[in-house]
């Protein structure tokens, strides 16, 4: 993830980069045309110079011929001194060359001759420095002459050079302003790219708030292609919602929950008379029948306390699979008293699922839709089969009768939990005690636990089964 800080520290960097480029092909640029300037100065002025050394020297030697004092001859010396310093700058400024050679061969004659015109006045031999005097007189003029000959001829290089360097200052000139072009160029596309990657993706995050806030959690996730704290918020964002919208569905469907317990209440409260009073009264009745020694009819009432009991207890809790099977025995014992030879009831339970928290009135329910709307009417050979068994980690559960069974479209009802057919099959799928029908069975179960599936099987003429598959360790604070 790359930061926002890291982002500006990278552009900040490549301007200063682009500006110190800027700088020193502008410096560059300047020093070369300093030194070329200045090579070409000195070498004028050495050669100036050098003109002007020679004709002093050739002054001092003329008066030195004139008046042959010792103070005269010192001065020449002196400039004689002057000529040797100069032409060592000479030899040392200027590359090797024709007209070099040619220059220091005439210096270097000019100084043999001015020596012969000492000794032949030191020897008072007046041809002799008479004709070197001329000599000297007429290396000078030579020398003067040659001297201004490399100065034109360095004239017209320097203004070859000269326009080259004025083409190559303009470059670097253009090059210079190209660069900072780029420069503000580029600081103008990445203060629009910069700035559109945060408020793009605040104002995303400002509109999507807004349709959270007006109870839209339904929309697709904000989408950040580059990775940085805006990306992280983004991505928290979406988490946010999806949590909101988890939250909201719980929150539905304990509301669901707590109306279909209100329905069953409400279903169970019309049909109560005085709960303490009724069970005391089925009491009473059992003990009397057992005195009397009608001890079937004792088991029956005590069968029908507890059904009722059971029935009309608190339906805000959690219950356990073996209470549920308990309860259902209870219900068998009572039909195959009224009966008889009628009905068969059969059981397959395996004891290690007892421990199975189930929502409380789920089995019952289901025995007696079978019974009143598949077996009821049957004259003889009805059965009723209940399985509890294990399979990969689930418990299943089924209720299996050879009653009449049912068309696709009535288990498409049964299983549509959708609120428009509550009421179109709440009287269908109603049992005759406890007031609860098949769907609110499948609502409750698949509130319990969503891992929950509920299966029916059911062919016209030949049966009907039903199949719910649990978790076999549930959830320990689910409400029934």
């Amino acid at each position: 993830m790359i930061k926002i800080r890291t982002k500006l520290l990278i552009y900040f960097g490549v301007i200063l980069l682009l500006l110190l480029l800027l700088f020193w092909i502008r410096e560059t640029s300047n020093q070369q045309v300093k030194k070329l300037y200045d090579e070409n100065m000195a070498s004028f002025f050495l050669l100036n110079e050098m003109t002007k050394e020679t004709n002093q020297a050739y002054q001092s030697l003329q008066i030195y011929v004139h008046e042959p004092l010792p103070e005269n001859l010192a001065l020449y010396k002196v400039e004689i001194e002057k000529i040797s310093r100069v032409e060592q700058q000479f030899r040392a400024m200027e590359k090797e060359g024709i007209p070099k050679k040619n220059l220091l061969n005439m210096i270097n004659n000019f100084r043999k001759q001015t020596e012969k015109t000492v000794q032949g006045i030191e020897k008072e031999d007046i041809q002799q420095y008479s004709t070197s005097l001329k000599e000297v007189e007429k290396i000078s003029a030579y020398i003067h002459e040659k001297a201004l000959d490399l100065i034109d001829e360095k004239l017209t290089k320097y203004q070859a050079a000269s326009y080259f360097l004025d083409e190559k200052i303009t470059q670097t000139k253009n090059m210079g302003t190209a660069i900072l072009l780029s420069i503000i160029l580029l600081s103008i596309l990445f203060a629009l790219w910069f700035s559109n990657g945060i408020t793009i993706t605040i104002g995303r995050l400002t509109k999507e708030a807004e349709e959270i806030s007006a109870g839209r959690y339904n929309r697709e996730d904000i989408v950040v292609s580059q990775k940085d704290e805006l990306w992280f918020l983004t991505k928290t964002f979406n988490e946010m919602k999806k949590n909101i919208l988890e939250s909201v569905k719980q929150i539905e469907e304990k509301a669901k929950l707590a109306q279909l317990l209100k329905e069953m209440e409400l279903k169970s409260l019309q049909n109560q008379i005085n709960p303490h009073f009724l069970f005391n009264t089925l009491n009473t009745i059992s003990k009397t029948a057992y005195i009397e020694g009608a001890d079937k009819t004792s088991d029956l009432i005590s069968s029908v306390s507890a059904l009722l009991r059971y029935n009309i207890g608190s339906l805000d809790r959690q219950t356990l699979l073996k209470d549920e099977v308990a309860i259902v025995k209870e219900y068998f014992f009572i039909q195959k008293t009224r009966f008889g030879g009628r009905v068969e009831f059969t059981e397959d339970i395996d004891p290690e699922c007892l421990s199975t928290p189930i929502p409380c009135l789920t089995l019952q329910p289901i025995i007696e839709n079978a019974f009143i709307h598949g077996i009821e009417r049957m004259a003889k050979g009805a059965k009723i089969t209940l399985s509890i068994y294990e399979k990969e980690e689930k418990v299943l559960i089924e209720v299996i009768d050879n009653g009449v069974g049912m068309d696709q479209d009535t288990i498409d009802r049964l299983l549509d939990l959708s609120e428009e057919t509550d009421q179109e099959v709440a009287n269908k799928g109603a049992g005759h005690s406890t007031g609860i029908g098949m769907r609110n069975v499948i609502k409750r179960l698949r509130l319990f636990d969503k891992d929950s599936q509920v299966k029916i099987h059911s062919i016209v003429g030949e049966g009907t089964t039903v199949l719910i598959s649990l978790n076999k360790l549930g959830k320990e604070d689910t409400l029934c």
